[in-house]
Parts: structure tokens; sequence; C-alpha cells
């Protein structure tokens, strides 16, 4: 064979090989890009239907039903994208990430519906929301010690998925593949979330109300109207006790009961010295001064236990009246023997402050709002409440940190310390950034239902690394701002507390304490009076204490500027006071 016939045979066999290639490749593209479409219209079909399912889930046998369906859906849209030919496409420059994101989601989104939810769906599908109604003062425990196992393995299974989600690389993607990459990580985020809190609810409930043996919790009702750093003075008590399911109401009491004592309850640490000195373990008015709940607790088992002969509590709650409007919302308007009409939409008012005008002797407001407690929870234990209201009211509570919970068995508060009903401190990770904004009355009065807080946070700059962790400089801002009338001053002496502790009468003093997130360095603080700052630390957080009196109409601001000494989490948030207004602020994120 001469040189030029050989020649030309090669290139023959070159162009058979590249056409071949190339109708290989025409195909494969075809082939991924008609089951991209229909994976698309199926995840499409599934995100319609689950938003229909979360928007209503008064009828769980009927999400068992929609979820059935959405189960074709995600079987369908994993299928198409996990063949041999779509796998090889991912190998691909460029549009191998893309594929590759596709499939993962598609194969999350089949597992948390054919997989994880399986078990809870068997169980809902003859679940009645009514089975949550207290018959007579007493829960049905079977209905969640059948949710445990099912519930439990669903969490496991949703949270794997969401964390296969998180895993995926999403520099290399197009805006509207990685924007749908976010939408799924955010929507399993609060799967993962919304899973493990009844995961953990089973759990506990039962132990709670008594399954194995009888308990008895301490109750705190929080008073807005007299800032504490978790909500407000532990005004009234009650003690709760619970056997088998069974729930009473054991004994009310009020903080006027209880000594100043000579010196703390229990031994402080040097952080919580420093900040807040001795007085949450000498009065139990000061007990939630603290910005950590499982402190207070504790503190507050052991009053209670100092002055009723030893006796412990099991644990600890505590509420505000903004959490008892919630409830309220659940039972319905109630009729007090004092022939007043408490309402979701009067509660915060009335307790915090028409009854401070009405009554001047402190032991008449005390019987008030006993009365008042012991009707609402007769009200939440005769059955009557709405039970889809009533979770929800619990939830916006929680999550607004108006709920609180410390256990003092070890493995229950383990679980607790997992949720926003720990009333922990800020918490800075790889997902958040978190300031802390705690306010505190200094008046000695009920001034502080005049009182309103506006509370803010951003980056000022900040940049993201590969992990989607954040590192730069962030700053929040606090303004306290004094509403009172312009008359404050003739009030009752019980809301201006009459110049008792050195503050002239319709002047409001507020101490503060900011809390700088965990691995960030201070930079800066300014505040628009003249006292400055104290400062100190706290299990890693730089602390800013301050204290400012004002009077009707003025405000206060301070700001506070840190930046990261290592990246965190690029949400950037506040964990504040709830006082009788907002208890949240609006997140910032670092993009």
């Amino acid at each position: 064979m001469t040189n030029s016939t050989a020649f030309r045979v090669a290139g023959r066999t070159f162009a058979w090989v590249l056409g071949a290639v190339l109708i290989a490749a025409i195909a494969m593209t075809a082939w991924v890009g008609v089951r991209g479409l229909l994976a698309y219209t199926h995840l499409s079909d599934v995100q319609a239907e689950a938003s229909s399912v979360r928007d209503d889930l008064t009828d769980p046998a009927a999400a068992t039903t929609a979820i059935d369906e959405i189960s074709v859906d995600t079987r369908a849209a994993e299928s198409l994208t996990s063949d041999p030919i779509w796998q090889l496409a991912e190998s691909l420059p460029w549009v191998g990430p893309q594929l590759e994101a596709v499939s993962t989601v598609a194969a999350a989104a089949n597992q948390v519906v054919n997989t994880s939810l399986t078990p809870l769906t068997e169980v809902a599908s003859s679940f009645e929301l009514d089975a949550l109604r207290a018959e007579n003062g007493r829960i049905d425990l079977a209905l969640f010690e059948e949710l445990q196992a099912p519930a439990t393995i669903s969490a496991a299974g949703i949270a794997a998925a969401s964390a296969s989600i998180d895993n995926i690389d999403t520099a290399p993607l197009l805006a509207p593949v990685g924007d749908a990459v976010t939408q799924v990580a955010d929507v399993l985020t609060e799967a993962t979330e919304a899973t493990s809190a009844l995961a953990r609810a089973t759990v506990l409930l039962p132990s709670m109300l008594g399954a194995d043996d009888a308990r008895d919790y301490l109750v705190l009702f929080q008073n807005n109207a007299e800032w504490r750093s978790l909500g407000g003075i532990p005004g009234a008590m009650a003690l709760i006790h619970t056997d088998d399911g069974e729930m009473s109401l054991a004994g009310q009491e009020s903080s006027s009961d209880y000594p100043k004592y000579e010196e703390s309850v229990l031994p402080l640490d040097d952080d919580v010295l420093a900040i807040y000195t001795d007085h949450p373990g000498k009065w139990i008015q000061n007990v939630t001064q603290v910005a950590d709940f499982s402190i207070s607790g504790e503190l507050a088992r052991q009053m209670w236990a100092l002055e009723h002969n030893g006796d412990e509590v099991d644990g600890v709650i505590a509420l505000d009246p903004v959490a008892l409007s919630y409830l309220l919302e659940a039972t319905g308007p109630i009729e007090l023997p004092t022939g007043d009409v408490l309402t979701s939409e009067n509660a915060v008012q009335l307790l915090l402050n028409d009854v401070y005008l009405r009554y001047t002797v402190p032991a008449e407001q005390d019987a008030f709002f006993a009365l008042a407690a012991a009707s609402v929870f007769e009200a939440l234990s005769d059955g009557s409440s709405d039970p889809v209201e009533l979770v929800a009211a619990l939830t916006k509570a929680g999550s607004e940190n108006r709920l609180l919970m410390w256990s003092a068995v070890e493995s229950e508060q383990t679980l607790i310390a997992e949720t926003t009903l720990a009333g922990g401190l800020p918490i800075t990770d790889e997902v958040t950034t978190t300031f802390g904004a705690y306010v505190n009355d200094g008046t000695g009065s009920k001034m502080d239902y005049y009182l309103d807080t506006d509370v803010a946070v951003q980056w000022d700059s900040c940049t993201l690394d590969e992990s989607g962790l954040a590192s730069g400089t962030a700053t929040m801002t606090l303004t306290v701002t004094n509403n009172a009338p312009a008359d404050a001053a003739s009030l009752p002496d019980y809301i201006t507390g009459g110049g008792s502790f050195g503050v002239p009468a319709g002047i409001a003093r507020t101490v503060g304490y900011l809390y700088v997130p965990e691995h960030f360095e201070l930079m800066d603080a300014v505040s628009t009076n003249e006292k400055g700052f104290g400062g100190a630390s706290h299990d890693g957080r730089r602390v800013l204490s301050f204290s400012t009196d004002l009077a009707s109409g003025e405000s206060f601001t301070a700001t506070v500027t840190a930046r990261s000494t290592v990246p965190t989490g690029a949400e950037l948030l506040v964990r504040q006071t709830p006082t009788i207004g907002d208890a949240y602020s609006e997140a910032d994120f670092c993009a």
C-alpha cells in the first residue's frame, strides 16, 4: 500500500470515528436533554403539590394521599436522572455539574418522599388531630408513643437528604440551577427542623406528662412590663402536676412570697458574676436576668426548694402574656370571675397595664394574675381548645423565645438544648452568625410597658468562601424609645416605681447587655449617651453593658461593630429580649 493510499484510509477511518463520536454525542445530548426536561416537569409538579400540602396540614390523612401522589413524580424524576448515559454526562466539563446537581436533587426528593416520610405517612393515614385534645385534664400518651419510632426514622432520613443537597458545590452552576438548589436546600432545612422537633416531642412529652412517674413543673409567668433579658420578671408562678398524661394545677404563688437571699442560692461562674453580679441568685425576680435559661431554671428550682421544705420540681417552664395571647387564639375568649373577658386581643394590655391602674394593692394584683392563670389552664385542659390552633400557638411562642423550658432530667435537657425552647446564649455556627441584644428594667417599675425596642443587624462587608462560610464586618444597632405619656410621673407608684430605686417617677431606666458573636472581635461601640459601656465576656462572647435613663419621648441608640476572626454562618441574626412588641429582627445574608 502506497503512502497516499494509507493516508486516504486513515483519513476515512478518522472521519468515520469522528462522525460516530459526533452522532453519539448528539444522541447522548438529546437523550439527556429529553430526560432532563421530563425530570424537570416531574419536579415542578412535586414542588406545586408539596406547597399545597404544607399550606394545609389540618387533615393528616389528606396529606398522606397527597404524598402518595407526589411519590410517583419523585420516583420518575430520579429514574430519569440516574441512568448510565446521564451519569456519564455528569463527568463532562461545564454541563456535568449542572446534571449532577439535578440528579442529586431528584434523588434527595425521592428519598424524602418514598423512604423517609413513609413511616410517618403510615401512622398519619389513621391519625386525627382531635386525638391531641385533653379530655378531663388528661392527654392520651399512646399517640406520642406510636409516633416516636416513625418520627425518629423520618427525621434522620430527611436530615441525610438535606445534607446531600448542602454538599452540592453551587459555584459552577448556572443561575437557574443554583437558585433551584438553594430553594430545595431551604425547604429541606425547614423539613429537617420540623421532623426533628416532632421526633424530640414524641420523646419528651410522654415523660414530661408523667408516662413513667409523676412530675412537678414550676411555671414562671414573665412580666414584660418589667424587662429581664429573657422577657420579664417572674411575677406570678404556678405548680403543674402531671401523672400518666393527666395535668392538674397543684399550686399558685407570687414572687412577692420569696425573700431576698443573703447570697446566691447556687454558685455562679465568673463570667455570669462579671456581667450580672450575684443578683440572679438572690432574687427570684432576677433569675431571668441571665441570658441563659438553663441557669434561670436551676436558680428558680433551688429557690422553690428552699421555700418548700426541700421539695424539688422536675423542671421549670416560662412564658409571657404575649404567649398567653397566642394560646387564647386556641381556647377562644375566657370569662373571668371578675367579669372581665380575657381574649387574644386584650390579654397583653389587661395583664401588663390595666391591672395596675385598677388595683393599687399588690396583693390584689397577684390575686387577679392567679385567677387569670387558673382560668386559662382550665380552658387548656378541658379539651375545648382547637388542637391545630394550640399547636400553632405553642410553635409561634417557641420561635419567638416566649416559651422556655428547662428539665432537671439530663437526657431531656439534652433534647431541649437543641431547640429554641432552651433559651440559650446566641449561637454562631456554620449556618448563622448571631448577636445578642438584651434589655432589663433598672427602675423597679412597670414602665417598660411603654418602651419599645428596635434592633437591626447588617453585614457591612463580607465575602463567602467555597463552602459558603462568611468573613467580614457586621453591625448591630439597638434603639430603646420611651413612649410613655407626657404626664407619666402622675401614674400609680407601682407603675413608675415612685422613685424607690433612685430613678425619678416618670423616668425609665434600662440596663442592657450586647453580645458580640463568637469568633468575632469588637471593632467599635458607640451610643447616644455619655456613659459608655462596661465590658466582660460570656462563654467566648464579648459582652458590652450599658445603662440609660429616658424621659417620655426620648430614645437611646447603641451601635456595635465587629469583625470575624474565622469564617462563620452567612445568615446574620440577633437574639433579643422578647418585649410586648415584635420579637424578630430581619436577618441579613452575606451574598
